[in-house]
């Protein structure tokens, strides 16, 4: 049993115009034409308008005022200004600059949030066929997977047979998908849930089926146009030789996007959303939002502590890089498999959800145990990853037992927080093999205001928790457990408290004196 509480004090643990002149160009006088006299010399301007007065139009019979002008320029620059304000729709409209999205189309909303579903890749790795899919997508919506998000059906690498057509297609394996994969697209359809199809970057996949390097308009087409998935998850593996490809790891994936771009433009249809799986390489937090929804972050998961806490140390220096139409992929969840215990289980599901990773399932869900789907099905854990408002997850705080910002595969960061559509999201994992007390200041983190306290709601437990007051203390967290707190601003902390500042560095008095000297 997890114990919270709240402390009171102290912490614990070109063309010509009508006057000749070319665009962008001086006025030219006399204009060009066959009225046209030379310019004596000695003329003014003024005698030569004059000359040429009745070849003017109305309007410009008389030179305009100063004041006439400014007004002239004000209204333009006005009108041109609006046209940029309703015209330009890159143009973020609350001081912010123009955002480059690349290939990504925003505009339908597609990869906005991180994508839930399923995979087969975890389960069942090259043994599927198209009973395994259909079974599962069924299991989704029969066990209220679909009604709690989870929304895409993902066929990982071996679907297909092992060359290609003699037209130049990728062709499904005739054995596994005897039906085709138009037809498993429409069942999967016709449960209300998205499809998705796995290709790579390369000459193969990792199991040495046809990649789509060299043929990615041929295959986006394919994939989307004549097959009906919604989703592309593409691999990394088959490079081609450097004096082949002479493109680096940025460019070579920015062929796919390319292609899956161009088709959303020639057909009108919402882009696939475009999964990269290219394990962290190069690091594609930093370009990747440019080409796709998502971007793996590291190498393969596996069914392990040592892994989930692997993963999540690496995570943990950029989880700052996940926004909206651009995640994190942490990849796909172990939540069911292996030896995780359940407290594992969970914490592997809050770091996960709460770091805007995509949620994807990848066990047996026909032997899937109740507390398997009670982690997977957690409705308020799946609102923080999937909040309409606020794009970025958590990040850490503090490291606990380590110094902070420490790199340690098996005692990653243990405090975490960040924003949420309604309230400030706290994560407390216990990486020991013991229980322990967790306590933090509640304004170590940057999304809560010194002088107030916060109602506190366990997003596990689903109960209210009482009020937090500068200080909060998590007691017998179970070993390799987690805590997920949402804090509520709930008005001024009681008055009279001592010392005047929950963090006492530089806390001063008015009259210059401070309380830490």
């Amino acid at each position: 049993m997890v114990r919270l509480s709240g402390d009171l004090d102290g912490p614990r643990v070109a063309v010509e115009d009508s006057l000749g002149r070319p665009n962008g160009g001086p006025a030219r006088y006399p204009p060009n034409g066959e009225y046209s006299q030379p310019l004596l010399a000695g003329e003014s301007d003024l005698d030569v308008r004059s000359k040429y007065q009745d070849l003017l139009p109305e309007h410009e019979s008389s030179r305009a005022s100063p004041g006439k002008l400014a007004i002239g320029f004000t209204v333009t620059m006005l009108v041109i200004a609006l046209g940029m304000w309703v015209y330009q729709p890159k143009l973020h409209r609350r001081g912010q600059l123009a955002v480059d999205t690349g290939y990504v189309d925003q505009s339908a909303g597609v990869g906005r949030l991180p994508f839930m579903g399923y995979n087969t890749w975890n389960a069942y790795w090259c043994n599927i066929n198209e009973t395994v899919v259909l079974e599962n997508a069924r299991l989704m919506k029969s066990l209220g997977l679909k009604d709690v998000g989870y929304e895409y059906v993902g066929v990982d690498d071996c679907y297909s047979e092992k060359q290609r057509s003699s037209a130049g297609d990728i062709v499904a394996n005739k054995e596994r998908f005897p039906s085709g994969m138009k037809k498993l697209t429409d069942e999967i359809h016709s449960l209300g849930l998205k499809a998705g199809i796995y290709s790579d970057s390369g000459w193969f996949t990792c199991q040495l089926y046809p990649g789509s390097y060299g043929n990615e308009e041929r295959d986006a087409k394919l994939f989307q146009e004549e097959w009906g998935f919604d989703l592309l998850k593409y691999d990394n593996c088959a490079i081609p030789f450097d004096s082949v490809m002479k493109e680096g790891m940025v460019g070579k994936f920015t062929r796919m996007a390319k292609a899956l771009s161009d088709l959303s433009k020639k057909t009108g249809k919402p882009q696939m959303l475009f999964s990269l799986c290219q394990w962290g390489r190069e690091e594609p937090w930093l370009w990747a939002r440019r080409l796709g929804h998502s971007w793996r972050t590291t190498d393969d998961i596996n069914a392990s502590w040592g892994s989930i806490t692997d993963l999540l140390n690496r995570n943990s220096f950029i989880s700052w890089a996940s926004d909206f139409f651009g995640h994190n992929d942490m990849d796909m969840l172990e939540v069911g498999n292996g030896d995780l215990s359940y407290d594992e289980a969970k914490s592997h599901f809050t770091a996960w959800a709460l770091m805007k990773s995509p949620l994807v399932i990848g066990t047996h869900l026909q032997g899937a145990s109740k507390e398997t789907l009670e982690i997977l099905k957690n409705k308020e854990i799946i609102a923080i990853n999937q909040d309409p408002v606020v794009g970025p997850g958590i990040t850490p705080f503090r490291w606990g037992i380590n110094p902070d910002w420490t790199y340690n595969w098996t005692h990653p960061a243990q405090y975490w927080s960040g924003r949420s559509e309604n309230g400030t999201v706290f994560m407390l994992l216990n990486t020991l093999n013991e229980p322990a007390h967790m306590f933090f200041s509640l304004t170590e983190s940057p999304w809560i205001r010194a002088g107030r306290q916060y109602s506190v709601r366990d997003l596990w437990t689903h109960t209210e928790n009482g009020t937090a007051v500068r200080n909060f203390t998590v007691h017998g967290v179970p070993p390799h457990g987690v805590v997920a707190l949402l804090l509520k601003d709930a008005g001024d902390e009681p008055e009279g408290l001592d010392p005047p500042c929950a963090r006492p560095e530089w806390c001063m008095n008015e009259n210059g004196t401070r309380i830490d000297q």
